[in-house]
């Protein structure tokens, strides 16, 4: 019964010291499951954001957390504070980057180019040759009512000159600034590779054409036909230019549009006042260009009106007005021959001078100041 009894103190013993020790072994056990909970979250916490590590930066040392004493009941490993974990400055997106503006911003922008000064070129100059008047004879003269009208439009030349006698060597010197050694009317001239202002606008990429009334066809270099005299045609004269450029007044449009850049107009024998009345050719005149005067003035165009040379004499002053956009009307003394108006019109289209072009000086005081 001692036995048994002893036992059962001793039973009662064992459990009862286990009783008393239990709630310290809970504790220590929660305190070790808490701990490793915890290094576990962190653990989780690292592994969710990852510093992204640029290259060539360099990667700092982990915390060193020191472990805790054994038995010691306040010895826990702090847990990671998220606000102060070390990571890299990420580098801001490329698209949030701006160039920096210059100091000087008007240098980013293109130069503005300047206006071209002097007189702006003509889009259609026309250039109507009458024959042999004597200036007295036309301007101021009512039987030539329409050309003394445009005299009062534009500019009338009051010192415009023909170069020589007879017709064919003027139309020579205002088409090519030289006679070629020409001092007759003799047909045919030919001349190869010479340089004319038919060739110099198509070489400019601008264009010409020469009409010529009562020329049978386009091309045709035949001397006389009807009215039609070779010789006051001096483009037909060039080998460079194509037989296209050589046309009927028929074919003179009538959609101003459509004009070449220069024209030359030569009227038949009769029209040009050459074997027919001053008052033949100013009706002429009237019926074929004043509407294309009109409309000349309004679209940056010119029309010129001179004659070849005046019934005889050394002097030999005629008549020449020039009519149109950017003229300013008025009387001009400035002294002017075919080789000034030659040259006034390879300047307006920025053609270097031909021949005794090259001496004289091109019209300046016609213009209207811009």
């Amino acid at each position: 019964m001692r036995n048994q009894g002893g036992v059962r103190c001793g039973l009662v013993a064992t459990r009862d010291m286990g009783s008393s020790q239990l709630p310290a072994l809970r504790r220590r056990f929660g305190c070790a499951i808490t701990v490793i909970m915890l290094i576990e979250l962190g653990a989780c916490a690292a592994s969710d954001h990852p510093p992204s590590v640029p290259a060539g930066t360099a990667v700092s040392s982990p915390t060193v957390v020191p472990g805790a004493a054994k038995g010691s009941r306040t010895a826990r490993p702090a847990a990671p504070k998220r606000s102060r974990t070390a990571l890299p400055k990420t580098q801001k997106s490329s698209e949030t980057i701006q160039p920096v503006a210059p100091k000087n911003p008007g240098r980013s922008k293109p130069p503005v180019p300047k206006k071209p000064s002097g007189v702006v070129p003509p889009d259609h100059i026309v250039v109507v040759i009458f024959e042999n008047e004597h200036r007295s004879n036309v301007i101021g003269n009512p039987r030539a009512a329409y050309l003394n009208k445009l005299a009062g439009q534009g500019a009338n030349m009051t010192r415009s000159y023909g170069i020589t006698h007879p017709s064919q060597p003027n139309y020579l010197a205002l088409f090519s600034g030289t006679t070629h050694g020409v001092s007759s009317n003799a047909c045919l001239q030919r001349f190869k590779n010479k340089q004319n202002l038919g060739s110099q606008l198509r070489r400019a990429g601008l264009s010409f054409t020469g009409y010529a009334e009562a020329l049978p066809k386009t091309g045709f270099t035949g001397c006389i036909r009807g009215r039609y005299q070779r010789k006051h045609n001096p483009w037909v004269n060039f080998a460079n230019l194509p037989r296209s450029s050589n046309k009927p007044f028929s074919a003179f449009p009538q959609d101003y549009r459509k004009l070449p850049t220069v024209s030359f107009v030569s009227p038949d024998m009769c029209n040009s006042m050459h074997d027919c009345s001053i008052r033949t050719g100013d009706r002429w005149m009237k019926k074929h260009f004043a509407r294309y005067a009109k409309w000349a003035k309004r679209h940056n165009s010119l029309l010129v009106v001179t004659f070849d040379e005046n019934a005889g004499g050394s002097v030999n002053p005629i008549p020449t007005i020039i009519v149109g956009a950017g003229i300013q009307p008025g009387r001009y003394a400035e002294r002017m021959n075919h080789y000034t108006l030659l040259r006034t019109f390879e300047k307006v289209y920025g053609l270097p001078p031909l021949g005794r072009a090259h001496a004289v000086r091109p019209l300046s005081r016609i213009w209207k100041r811009r």
